[in-house]
């Protein structure tokens, strides 16, 4: 193998490296439109995430319980502390959920809309 070769194998590799240590993980809440269910999730792709519950594909419970609407979503590049702040989330009450909701989102509006 040429050096040439070898140096752009290497760089590439390099590349996908860094891409993949600059990965962005979000956690997020959905909410059903009466903002009577509340649903935590994890993911690496929100947008697509949210149109899978948006769409309920996959059936499960925010499907059952028609949790649509994005009203909470934080961001990290770590997914190891993505699924730690879930499983964080996941153990609060409603009480605390909701306070978080609405110091991020006070008027509880589905931030995935496009009248952002």
């Amino acid at each position: 193998m040429s050096s040439q070769l070898a140096f752009v194998i290497s760089t590439e590799v390099e590349r996908s490296r860094i891409v993949l240590l600059m990965r962005t993980y979000y956690v997020y809440i959905m909410s059903n439109p009466r903002r009577t269910t509340l649903y935590v999730g994890v993911t690496n792709d929100l947008e697509r995430r949210v149109m899978e519950h948006k769409t309920h594909s996959p059936k499960g419970f925010t499907d059952t319980y028609n949790c649509t609407d994005l009203v909470y979503f934080e961001e990290t590049t770590s997914v190891e502390q993505a699924i730690t702040r879930e499983k964080q989330l996941k153990k609060w009450g409603r009480a605390k959920k909701d306070n978080l909701i609405n110091q991020f989102n006070p008027s509880i509006r589905d931030l995935s809309t496009s009248s952002r």
